[in-house]
């Protein structure tokens, strides 16, 4: 019998944000029959039942946070010994390259980077030593994963990494699954509408103040316009109080984190994307995916260049609440009630050929293990 190669999926936690929905579909996607897969959980007690499939082992390595849990992931590689360390989320990919002298030289890692990093850098009050961290880290890895080539090219001018240690990778996207909730009956929303869905970590980047600020100008015109927003995070209490200042306690819902956000997407008037910076967000795509009018900010030129003249899409014509309220109007004065879309576009994101993309990266670094990096 021959033996399959080993790779291990490596994730902060199973909760909350788009990356970790990547890790949890690759674990899901990922053939058991061509390789053997771990996941290690870096942080956070349990995982939900039936969230990863019984032929993934699971290691949950139970760290207070990332940081403290380098001796932790030292023990776990070097007990295991994968060909491939597969790792997201760029604080933990900082704590594996930093690491990777102490792992056995037959471990190849791949990263993922899930955010543009001049926006973040520029605007998330990041550690002034962040730049210098990307800067002497990622070239450590085998190669480093990207949602789209505008992201990659700006890695390539922020932190001098050659374009061809980059690699471009469609996240994947269950497109029939979501599309088949449009036809679900709406039983989730109240009032006459229109109905607007935003889903996220409840964070600055995600701009949902920005979308709060909006939804006054919208309502001007919109009396009876109702906003879900869908996640959990430390912005949570802030947005909430900002509501209650706004006037809108009884338009606005916080649903908090869902397993499937998609519940919502049948009665939704539209999806709307506030951020002031992302790479190329889960979210958006599975509204897409699901058929939803799209209202989104340019948040990055991924987001841009994907929208960009795209039939049931409205692009916002910079970060602001103005701007999002313009689009927002824009897009409500013009659709028909529970208009849905084919979005062509969303046609590369499809979970059987982004799981092909990765099987192929995985096997083209087995392969090249021993060899100088590209």
């Amino acid at each position: 019998m021959i033996e399959r190669p080993r790779v291990l999926l490596l994730i902060p936690h199973l909760g909350g944000g788009g990356s970790e929905r990547v890790f949890a579909l690759l674990a899901r996607g990922l053939s058991h029959e061509k390789y053997e897969l771990h996941l290690g959980v870096v942080t956070g007690a349990v995982v939900a039942a039936g969230a990863i499939p019984a032929f993934v082992t699971v290691h949950m390595l139970g760290a207070k946070r990332v940081r403290s849990a380098a001796f932790r992931l030292i023990s776990l590689v070097r007990q295991l010994r994968p060909q491939v360390i597969l790792c997201g989320m760029f604080h933990l990919n900082f704590l594996i390259l930093l690491l990777r002298p102490f792992f056995p030289q037959s471990v190849q890692v791949i990263v993922r980077q899930n955010g543009t990093v001049s926006a973040a850098l520029a605007q998330s009050g990041l550690p002034i030593y962040t730049r210098l961290l990307y800067r002497v880290l990622y070239p450590r890895a085998d190669r480093v994963i990207c949602q789209s080539t505008a992201m990659a090219n700006d890695l390539a001018r922020e932190i001098n990494l050659p374009a061809q240690n980059t690699i471009v990778l469609p996240n994947p996207i269950e497109v029939e699954l979501l599309r088949g909730a449009i036809s679900e009956a709406s039983e989730r929303w109240a009032g006459p509408g229109p109905q607007l869905l935003a889903i996220g970590r409840l964070s600055q980047e995600k701009g949902f103040d920005l979308l709060l600020q909006a939804l006054v100008a919208v309502r001007e015109q919109f009396a009876h316009c109702r906003l879900v927003i869908a996640g959990s995070g430390p912005e949570e209490a802030a947005l909430k109080a900002l509501s209650d200042r706004l006037g809108l306690e009884s338009d606005v819902t916080f649903a908090g984190y869902l397993d499937d956000p998609a519940i919502y997407f049948p009665g939704a008037s539209l999806f709307v994307l506030s951020s002031r910076h992302e790479g190329l967000p889960n979210a958006l795509l599975e509204a897409a995916a699901g058929g939803l009018p799209i209202v989104a900010s340019p948040a990055s030129e991924g987001i841009r260049d994907l929208l960009r003249g795209q039939v049931g899409t409205w692009l916002a014509s910079e970060v602001s609440a103005e701007a999002l309220a313009e689009a927002l109007l824009a897009a409500l004065t013009s659709l028909e009630p529970s208009r849905r879309f084919q979005h062509a576009f969303i046609d590369a994101f499809r979970f059987d050929r982004a799981i092909r993309a990765y099987e192929a990266l995985i096997d083209a670094t087995i392969a090249g293990a021993g060899h100088p990096r590209p």
